[in-house]
């Protein structure tokens, strides 16, 4: 099951902010990440992990339903690399 942005509402909630509020910072945090990532900027969250953008030159493809070949567009995509303490938390020893 995944955590949806409902669900992070829920939880900021619960810590005693109203509905609204809630919905208005998570609202805000995840704009500012889009706008941020949007402009070529990485965005760095200290204990979590690193959003980066990655520039990919076009390339040959096919198109597995039809087998027919085409040419990928140039495209940027966004990579995550997650941080020690992330990956210690989920890979306890």
């Amino acid at each position: 099951m995944a955590l949806t942005k409902n669900d992070i509402i829920e939880k900021v909630n619960a810590l005693g902010f109203s509905k609204k509020k809630s919905v208005e910072i998570i609202e805000i945090l995840l704009e500012i990440m889009k706008n941020s990532l949007a402009n070529g900027e990485d965005v760095l969250i200290s204990g979590f992990g690193k959003f980066c953008i990655k520039d990919k030159d076009s390339r040959r493809g096919r198109n597995p339903a039809t087998g027919e070949d085409l040419t990928l567009s140039e495209r940027r995509v966004v990579t995550f690399k997650c941080s020690g303490k992330l990956r210690d938390c989920v890979n306890p020893e």
